[in-house]
Order: structure tokens, then sequence, then C-alpha cells
């Protein structure tokens, strides 16, 4: 593994774990998040805590200033709901096109959704998330819409799906399953069909986080 792909993936490990920290409380509002005391924690060097933490400054879970530092930002859940909407819309256009584009060959969609409900037998969320994201993608990119891919990519769907799986407390079987309608749909090369099912699949995780998840 190069050094690149190795500081990649423990500037993912961080912001999970910190992310982690946040959804759980253990990391309140208001808490400074201090990039030294971590990577000692940690055992890294700041490098990847920097990265993690500007990332999750992006996802507006830290917000920062001169002199200050790093915090823990408040966040709600309406606002962690907003991209919902948005990203049912987009991928809404995406599965019309794909319906078309794919002509019935949702082989690869099958085998992300198979590699999803195995990481659910195994309780391997990261995992899970992983193919779920990746299912997503290979109809993002069926559509052969560069901007929409584009504009796609810049939710950051990994990160937030597991914010969402986190917090709702989600089954993993059932995450994986509602994937299936949306197949179904694609490979039945049904555009209207498989647009109302991506969106439908997609609000419903919003629902379910304003809804405060499942019992």
């Amino acid at each position: 593994m190069s050094a690149a792909v190795t500081r990649i993936v423990l500037r993912e490990q961080v912001k999970e774990l910190l992310l982690e920290r946040i959804l759980s409380g253990e990391y309140r509002p208001g808490d400074r998040l201090v990039e030294t005391r971590i990577a000692q924690e940690l055992g890294t060097s700041q490098a990847p805590v920097r990265e993690a933490l500007r990332d999750l400054e992006l996802l507006r879970f830290v917000e920062s200033a001169p002199f200050r530092g790093s915090r823990v930002r408040e966040i709600s859940t309406a606002e962690l709901a907003e991209i919902y909407p948005v990203r049912a819309a987009i991928e809404e256009v995406a599965a019309r096109e794909a319906a078309v584009r794919l002509d019935g060959d949702v082989g690869p969609l099958a085998t992300e959704l198979a590699a999803m409900r195995e990481a659910a037998a195994d309780g391997d969320l990261h995992r899970l998330v992983e193919h779920d994201v990746r299912f997503h993608r290979l109809i993002v990119e069926a559509s052969g819409n560069r901007t929409l891919a584009d504009v796609w990519a810049s939710l950051r769907v990994e990160t937030r799906t597991i914010i969402t799986a986190t917090k709702t407390g989600i089954d993993h079987h059932e995450l994986a399953d509602t994937h299936e309608p949306v197949l179904a749909a694609l490979a039945e090369r049904d555009p209207e069909r498989a647009g109302r099912a991506v969106r439908r699949h997609i609000e419903e995780y919003g629902e379910l986080l304003l809804g405060g998840g499942t019992e």
C-alpha cells in the first residue's frame, strides 16, 4: 500500500472515530478538538487528524476560528436531514436515465446488493455502507450525466449514510433490503418506476432520521 493510500485510509479512520464520538455525545457541542491531543491519543501524526477535522468542518460537525481552534458544532437532526430531498431529486433523474442506458444489465448492481447483505450478516456497517454507496454510484454513472455525477459526489454520501445509520439504529439487513425495489425497476428497464423507487428509497432515510430512528 502506498504512503498516499495509507494516509487517506488513516484520515478516514480518524474521521469516523471523531464522528462516532460526536454522534454518541462523548464530544459535546462547544468541546475543543485539539489536534495534538487527538494525534497523541491515536498514536498518529497531526496531518491525518487535521485533514479529518477539515472534512468534519465541511460536513458542519466542526467549526474553527482563528486563535480558537476547532470545536464541536451543535447540529440539529433537521439539518442532518436536509441532504435527503436534494439527493432524492438528483438520483431520481439519474435512475430514469440509467434505466434506459443499462438496458436491463443490472449484474454489477446485483453484486453490490449481495455484498451489502453479506456485510449485514457480518454486522460490518462500514463495509455495508461502502457497497451501498457503490450501488448508488453505479446508477449515477450509468446516467451518463457528468454534471449530475459531480453534484452527487459533492454530497459526501458515504459519510452521511454512516451518520444516518448510526443515529437511527436501522437494522443492517433492512438497510440492504431497501435497495431491492430500485434494482427490480432498473432490471425491468422502466424509467418511471426506477425514478420513483430510488426517490422513495432515499426519502425514507430522511423520514427515519427525522422520526428519531427505530425502536
